[in-house]
């Protein structure tokens, strides 16, 4: 059974949290159907990203992680945090949401899925957390990592222009097992074909009756915070947050761990 996978690490500090590409790993698709005679499959190599909310719509997030063949990851969201700053008892961080160079406004954070192989196998969508966060500079060893961290994505739900819509995690996905594959989304005979965004949290302004779960960072003014990178105003976005135990102890440095995302050929049962 082939599979997708795309590796990103994730790094956690009292300034910024963000997320860096590391390896990318795909098998080979056929690109022909076999029956009486052959009838040749011509797909794209790659399918720009798309506005989760609008889903006909081509956006510029920026470089993002992505795999090739007829089955594979188009984009991924960068899982970032910004700043933040260590409290001693409300230790719930929410991500930023995911902003874009066009013109196009705040969205929650998603993962981009293109399926033509022509065909109705379906697929299947994990996450794995490689290990807890945690920072080797940090000299006692035994708060080198965040115990009991946790964390969650929620409020996940599928768009397309495309039919055959697979079926999204809606409960709560937290991994609290560290090395354990969680199903995020997973598409049965007959759906996922096409391009297909997964997105964990939306704006306002999307039109599929979603939770609005974006809110605006302004500082100590009551200013908007703007992002260097996209010269545009910042939001949080609360689908996607790390919880931490006020027993853990937190320092001022940079925190890092390995999140797995697995693209696997169906069928799936």
């Amino acid at each position: 059974m082939r599979k997708e996978r795309i590796v990103i690490t994730s790094l956690l500090t009292s300034l910024c949290i963000c997320s860096v590409v590391l390896n990318a790993t795909y098998g080979q698709a056929a690109s022909s159907l076999d029956g009486q005679g052959s009838v040749s499959v011509v797909g794209t190599e790659t399918t720009p990203p798309k506005d989760p909310e609008n889903p006909g719509v081509e956006v510029d997030p920026g470089p993002g992680p992505s795999t090739k063949g007829d089955l594979r990851i188009d984009f991924v969201s960068s899982l970032n945090f910004g700043a933040i700053k260590i409290t001693e008892n409300n230790r719930k961080y929410d991500s930023l949401a995911q902003l874009f160079h066009s013109d196009t406004p705040a969205r929650g954070y998603y993962i981009q899925i293109t399926d033509q192989r022509g065909g109705t196998e379906g697929w299947n969508l994990t996450l794995k957390q490689e290990r807890q966060f945690e920072s080797r500079i940090i000299q006692d060893l035994e708060h080198q990592q965040l115990d009991g961290a946790v964390l969650s994505f929620d409020k996940g739900w599928a768009n397309s222009i495309d039919s055959g819509t697979p079926t999204v995690t809606r409960d709560t996905l937290a991994i609290n097992q560290m090395g354990t594959a969680y199903t995020v989304a997973t598409a049965t005979s007959g759906q996922g074909a096409g391009v297909w965004l997964i997105s964990f949290g939306a704006s306002g302004e999307n039109n599929a009756n979603q939770e609005n779960t974006l809110t605006a960072v302004t500082d100590e003014k009551g200013e908007p915070v703007l992002d260097a990178t996209y010269n545009k105003p910042v939001y949080r976005n609360s689908a996607v947050s790390l919880s931490v135990p006020v027993a853990t102890k937190i320092y001022p440095v940079q925190y890092t761990t390995t999140l797995t995302w697995t693209l696997e050929a169906g069928p799936t049962s």
